[in-house]
């Protein structure tokens, strides 16, 4: 995959299959656009994605709030499915101030643009102006073939990247997994922590996420951790630690099933598979040890009885 950062410099002569969107998580409706533009190199045309660095909400609202996915953690999964280009361009003044007609012009002249697929919903351009209408009459005028593709839905609700935040936040992880098409993750390197669990008997690893990542609501899930290539069940507490720290500081803690051994400085994937309970600060350090084994027993059963990992 060819990873390039602007719009107004580049040059592809190629023919190329776009789209364009945020694509925050890469839910079910994103891999539909995705899927497409992959599948158009059997007609000889190269899949280009153009999505922002920058979060488009922070932008236009001066929203802040984390996104489902991560820059890096966006990039790997599209260099995975097969992507040619992936252009990942700043959503600055520049690029909201060019109007509709000249976006796609952009599109057409600079990365030889000869199809596009896009969501129903599909806006562009200075200030949103630009609709699947208009985008109609463009591909007549600049010589791409246009694909229109309707949203997904999920309870009579649209697929959407708000949609599956704002189950996340609620703890609704099956929702949350089933709208995405695969596990919500949390990727980042272990790093070193109070060495409560080890002290207790119940060892842990902890990573720090990005502050940019959506963390799931705080509380106790069963997960699945990978590293080195492996699979291993555990049961991983996302919160403060309220029991043991008053730090207020936000932190993914984990005990591995049936694992002894060092991962400080290793990257690991924490795979969020049953919210079990919320987070719960406890009267003394036996009170929580108690509940941590509860919580082992119940993620023993769930992998037992759902998963077969080797």
């Amino acid at each position: 995959m060819e990873y390039l950062h602007t719009l107004f410099d580049t040059k592809i002569t190629e023919p190329t299959a776009i789209t364009v969107g945020k694509f925050d998580g890469i839910h079910k409706g994103h891999n539909i656009l995705t899927t497409d533009i992959i599948e158009k190199n059997k007609s000889g045309f190269k899949s280009c994605l153009i999505t922002f660095t920058n979060s488009v909400r922070q932008a236009i609202d001066k929203d802040d709030s984390p996104s489902l996915i991560t820059n890096k953690e966006r990039t790997f999964m599209l260099e995975k499915n097969g992507l040619d280009y992936l252009i990942e361009c700043p959503f600055d003044k520049q690029l909201m101030e060019t109007d509709a007609e000249a976006f796609i012009r952009l599109l057409s002249d600079n990365l030889n643009m000869k199809y596009m697929v896009v969501g129903s919903d599909f806006t562009f351009g200075y200030k949103g102006m630009g609709n699947v209408s208009l985008l109609k009459d463009l591909s007549n005028k600049y010589g791409f073939e246009l694909k229109v593709v309707e949203k997904i839905k999920k309870d009579n609700r649209d697929i959407s990247s708000s949609f599956i935040r704002e189950e996340l936040k609620n703890g609704n992880i099956d929702a949350v997994n089933d709208m995405l098409g695969y596990e919500y993750f949390v990727w980042g390197e272990v790093v070193h922590g109070a060495h409560l669990g080890t002290k207790i008997g119940i060892p842990t690893i902890n990573i720090t996420p990005e502050k940019t990542k959506l963390v799931p609501k705080f509380g106790v899930y069963v997960t699945t951790i990978d590293f080195d290539g492996r699979l291993y069940h555990g049961v991983t507490n996302v919160g403060t630690k309220p029991s043991v720290s008053s730090e207020n500081i936000v932190g993914i803690e984990t005990h591995i099933l049936d694992y002894n051994g060092d991962l400080y400085g290793k990257y690991v994937k924490v795979t969020f598979q049953k919210f079990l309970r919320s987070e719960m600060k406890f009267a003394s350090v036996e009170e929580l040890k108690e509940q941590m084994g509860k919580d082992k027993l119940v993620a023993k059963k769930y992998f037992n009885s759902s998963f077969k990992y080797n």
